[in-house]
């Protein structure tokens, strides 16, 4: 039964107290029993009344009954004054439930009507035709209303943004006769999905009003478009003038922080979230600030949050947990993490799977990650996607057994991607068997004509077996078809400054001198040590002292060497690389950590590496 604050028991319910009872209902049972209080007392012919019960069941789970309803009394009425309170919730519910046909003969009933000149019907008709899909029938209704508003004009925006039409989004946009800050943010916010970063902007820029929507589309589209620096500096402006972020703000920034990899920025936003009590606000908080830290290289500080939210984790946190796991090669402690998922009977997604899958990968756990695929497919009947497989043959491939990868390809239901292509590549590459790699390295320049790292893999191979005509053939072809290899990038945080160096020179011309000199005296106390630089990393037809040269200058030695000069003793390195470090860089950061008693972390391409006393978290396996 309805609690007694709804209780329809209460003899001589007239019109006011029933709408009043509906506003109050929290069930369909509640609605439902409002109803049959309705039609055994004759309210159905009150047009208020009846416009609340349709409403009201329209937002329900089973929306259909409301279009029910709407039919049962649009046949029963002699007058039809009063319908167009119905009308638009008749319509939304046969949007929700997918009843085109019921629709299409309201649309019917409001053309032979008085209600086509009524916009709030008109525009409950465009509405109900983009919740179909049905965008051309929305436009066609636009196009022929009387009457148009804010609301007809934003809503048929949305609906070309929503499928993805960007250009007829941007016809409607610059055709509005007059833009509202939902017309803008709208606009911002589908050219930052698809990839207009400096359309958005231009759109913010010229906006004279904005409210925390604009600010927190504004800072998504810079951190969905790899702009990280921009979406924080955009926040930290936010702050500034005042307005308060809202927690889809603080989850894109924290996303930005996390991309940056440098945790102080993220601990202020810790502290903020903490004081403020957006955490309160948004389930999503915890997982953001999970996957921040983790990303951040402070895995402790990740692990903390995960225990702080013990009685209210959902499924996001677990998958942030064990994904942050995998990316420090912890693939043990990932896999307990799941172990304890279970026990909270919890039912793991196919996201769970994925950083599970992929801890055991960078872990080298080659025995669990066979076991979880099986698990994933038989216990949980999750349907494996291509990024589970990729991660099988990557971990097969990176222990050395190629065969055995190629033959699980071979047993994929799927078709193999790039990416599993470039994972066997890559493989070949670590274990120096050239005619597999140009195999597989055919295969992903196919399916990825524009991705360099295909034909970098390729000549690389090809100079490890001293095959140097075939890495001309390899470059001839890269500067044929325009490809360019990504330089090697290192960024470090110093005085919450980011610093950037690039492979071969220092890119803040301000530190080049104290760089290059400092990393000349490590390099020369590391030779004393027993250092010799792995001339074979440098995949060049050269002479050897200019491959030294080469190697001296890569980018995570130089970010390295700024570390040792600017960071006091005691507090721990931190270094972002945007690509794969390479072996002899490894060995160095390994007998700077020794050498210098200095705790460094580095989180490259893939993974982190946590270098202490002389070892690497990643135990030579990455």
């Amino acid at each position: 039964m309805m609690s007694s604050c709804v209780s329809v028991t209460t003899v001589g319910v007239n019109p006011t107290r029933a709408r009043t009872l509906l506003e109050k209902c929290t069930t369909l049972s509640q609605v439902r029993q409002i109803h049959a209080h309705i039609v055994k007392t004759n309210l159905v012919t009150h047009a208020l009344c009846v416009a609340k019960l349709i409403h009201a069941l329209s937002h329900t789970i089973h929306p259909y009954e409301a279009v029910s309803v709407f039919s049962h009394v649009l046949s029963s009425l002699q007058d039809i004054r009063g319908i167009e309170f119905s009308v638009p919730s008749a319509l939304r519910a046969c949007g929700r439930s997918f009843a085109f046909n019921e629709g299409k003969q309201i649309m019917g009933f409001i053309l032979k009507t008085h209600l086509w000149h009524d916009p709030v019907v008109t525009n409950s008709l465009v509405r109900m035709f983009l919740e179909f899909g049905m965008i051309h029938l929305a436009r066609s209704v636009f196009d022929k209303m009387p009457t148009r508003d804010f609301i007809s004009w934003n809503s048929l925006l949305k609906g070309y943004l929503r499928a993805g039409e960007i250009d007829m989004a941007r016809e409607v946009f610059d055709d509005m006769p007059q833009r509202d800050v939902v017309s803008c943010n709208a606009m911002i916010d589908g050219y930052g999905k698809h990839g207009m970063c400096e359309l958005a902007e231009e759109v913010f820029m010229t906006m004279s009003v904005r409210d925390v929507v604009t600010w927190t589309s504004m800072i998504s589209a810079f951190v969905l478009n790899y702009q990280p620096k921009k979406g924080l500096c955009l926040f930290r402006e936010m702050l500034s003038l005042g307005v308060k972020p809202d927690a889809p703000a603080i989850v894109s920034v924290l996303s930005a922080i996390g991309d940056l990899g440098f945790a102080e920025e993220g601990k202020w936003i810790h502290t903020y979230v903490f004081t403020n009590r957006i955490h309160h606000s948004c389930s999503f908080i915890g997982s953001a600030l999970i996957n921040m830290y983790a990303k951040c290289g402070q895995i402790e500080n990740a692990y903390h949050v995960f225990r702080s939210i013990c009685r209210q984790r959902n499924v996001s946190d677990w998958n942030s947990m064990i994904s942050g796991l995998a990316l420090h090669g912890l693939g043990h402690e990932a896999v307990k993490v799941f172990q304890d998922m279970e026990r909270a009977e919890l039912k793991p997604d196919d996201i769970t799977f994925l950083g599970l899958l992929s801890a055991c990968n960078h872990g080298g756990l080659v025995n669990e990650g066979q076991f979880y695929f099986e698990t994933m497919k038989v216990k949980y009947m999750i349907v494996p996607k291509i990024q589970h497989y990729g991660c099988i043959v990557d971990l097969l491939g990176r222990t050395g057994r190629l065969e055995e990868a190629l033959g699980f390809i071979r047993d994929m239901p799927l078709e193999p991607d790039v990416l599993i292509w470039k994972a066997i590549l890559s493989a070949s590459m670590k274990h120096n068997n050239v005619g597999m790699g140009h195999t597989a390295a055919l295969k992903a320049i196919e399916m990825a004509p524009e991705d360099s790292s295909c034909y970098v893999l390729l000549s690389n191979i090809y100079a490890k077996a001293g095959r140097w005509d075939d890495v001309s053939k390899v470059r001839s072809m890269m500067k044929k078809r325009g490809i360019r290899k990504i330089p090697g990038c290192s960024s470090i945080l110093v005085d919450g400054k980011v610093h950037d160096f690039l492979v071969g020179k220092a890119m803040d011309v301000k530190y080049n001198q104290n760089v290059v000199a400092k990393l000349e005296e490590v390099v020369c106390k590391l030779k004393l040590e027993g250092y010799e630089p792995d001339l074979n990393q440098v995949f060049l037809d050269i002479e050897e002292d200019e491959k030294e040269s080469q190697l001296t200058l890569h980018s995570e030695k130089m970010a390295l060497a700024f570390g040792l000069c600017s960071i006091p003793q005691g507090v721990p390195i931190h270094i972002v690389k945007n690509l794969r470090i390479c072996c002899d860089c490894h060995t160095f950061m390994q007998m700077v950590s020794k050498v210098y008693n200095r705790r460094i972390i580095v989180r490259d391409q893939n993974r982190f590496h946590h270098f202490d006393e002389g070892c690497c978290s990643c135990r030579n396996h990455w």
